[in-house]
């Protein structure tokens, strides 16, 4: 009985918000994965709440995230689909921990460890990333790194 539930409610998750769109923050459900596949901006912000943000990555074939700290939040970051490199340390000229990643592995970074990701498959990196308490504007787009790079000056 439980399986045939869960058959219906996949089949009516089958039609997915159209991108981009901030759902926060009003109490949402979608499946993450499907989610990430469909974003096809560097990032998008998916669901901003008061406590906590999600965004959606999509880094291109040997494209990062870019090196970076976040002093007031911790991160999580789960890759949805792709193969990357986690360069991690504690500070901008001793990133000495690396990692590779791929479907499913997920990435806990606390406030203050600089960290950046770097797409070394063949396809492109897509990422979940959870801040904690939220770091970009409600119904933040950068369609491409240069874009996020160029908000994050201004």
């Amino acid at each position: 009985m439980f399986e045939n539930d869960k058959t219906e409610f996949d089949s009516e998750m089958t039609n997915l918000p159209e991108f981009p769109s901030d759902f926060g923050p009003n109490p949402f459900i979608i499946d993450m994965q499907k989610a990430a596949r469909q974003n096809d901006n560097f990032r998008t912000t998916l669901w901003t709440g008061d406590h906590l943000q999600v965004t959606l990555m999509n880094i291109p074939v040997k494209g990062t995230v870019g090196l970076e700290v976040h002093s007031d939040l911790d991160q999580f970051l789960r890759v949805e689909e792709g193969l990357g490199l986690v360069q991690l340390g504690t500070s901008k000229l001793s990133m000495d921990s690396q990692y590779l990643v791929f479907d499913n592995y997920s990435i806990f970074v606390p406030a203050g460890i600089w960290h950046n990701i770097v797409n070394i498959g063949n396809q492109p990196l897509r990422m979940t990333s959870v801040y904690a308490p939220p770091h970009y504007e409600w119904g933040t787009v950068h369609p491409t790194k240069a874009d996020s790079i160029s908000n994050d000056e201004s």
